[in-house]
């Protein structure tokens, strides 16, 4: 089994072709395989497989083993790695996800791939599209979260293809991430579970964030997190519609240009080494 291990961010992944052999329970491949001490070490299991409506089709399996709709990260890990494998020599591409057809375009600069941007598609802001439980289906957010240990977080739902909360703080210091998380992640207002991110606005465009991504935990970076954080902070008047979004893993530009329309992302991705599963 060749593998190539690839990081946006530190958000990192194993990514398998599988276009001309499926791979068989990929749950169970992704727990092994993604192990930081037993396997090879990611927060999920990539697998490029084809598609009958775009040029390929990218499934991600979290390291517990579930399947996302779709990862900002890693859509432009597998963009650069296909036209870097010979998949495809076009530097615009069309992927299929669960989430729909994304299309990151490569940025080449001498010759080389420097940064990926990627339409990300336009935000899903009511309950019935998120989801998020409660009637009517049809409303907007933002809800309020009240935990099991008495806190209350005052967030803004929204979906990039998956779910995420997005909840404003004066001090990201102050938010122990590890604790809240996961309590958030399960709230019963979220049939599906979702992503959360903790955000702290530093300028009109520029915004610290971090994430416990489903599925995943605490990772370094998450892209569908940045641009349901921009989108956030849009909608709740604390950010202007184009700002940097700052991971522990580094920066990624977001911008959504107007109402109903794509969010647009844009940051680097690195291919770390890649080898040949031994252990079977």
């Amino acid at each position: 089994m060749r593998f190539s291990k690839w990081q946006g961010l530190g958000n990192d992944f194993v990514i398998l072709d599988c276009r001309e052999k499926p791979l068989d329970n990929p749950a169970q491949w992704s727990i092994k395989l993604c192990d930081r001490h037993f396997g090879i070490g990611a927060d999920g299991l990539a697998l490029i497989e084809s598609s009958t409506t775009a040029d390929l089709r990218m499934r991600l399996i979290n390291n517990d083993g579930s399947e996302a709709e779709m990862c900002g990260n890693l859509i432009r890990c597998v963009a650069r790695y296909a036209y870097e494998a010979g998949i495809t020599s076009r530097t615009s591409l069309t992927v299929e996800t669960l989430a729909g057809i994304m299309r990151p375009e490569l940025i080449v600069e001498d010759g080389k791939v420097v940064r990926v941007r990627v339409d990300m598609g336009r935000p899903r802001l009511t309950k019935g599209e998120i989801p998020v439980a409660g009637e009517p289906a049809a409303q907007a957010n933002p809800i309020n979260i009240t935990l099991a240990d008495g806190q209350t977080f005052v967030g803004t739902a929204v979906s990039m293809g998956n779910p995420h909360v997005v909840i404003f703080v004066d001090d990201m210091a102050a938010v122990d991430l590890a604790a809240v998380g996961p309590q958030i992640e399960t709230h019963p207002l979220f049939p599906k579970k979702i992503n959360v991110e903790f955000a702290q606005v530093l300028a009109p465009d520029a915004v610290r964030m971090r994430v416990w991504e489903r599925g995943a935990g605490i990772t370094l970076a998450c892209g569908t997190g940045s641009c349901a954080t921009l989108v956030a902070g849009v909608l709740t008047g604390r950010l202007s519609r184009k700002a940097a979004v700052r991971l522990d893993g580094g920066d990624l530009e977001i911008e959504w240009p107007a109402d109903d329309a794509s969010v647009f992302m844009t940051g680097p991705t690195t291919e770390v080494f890649r080898g040949e599963w031994l252990n079977r």
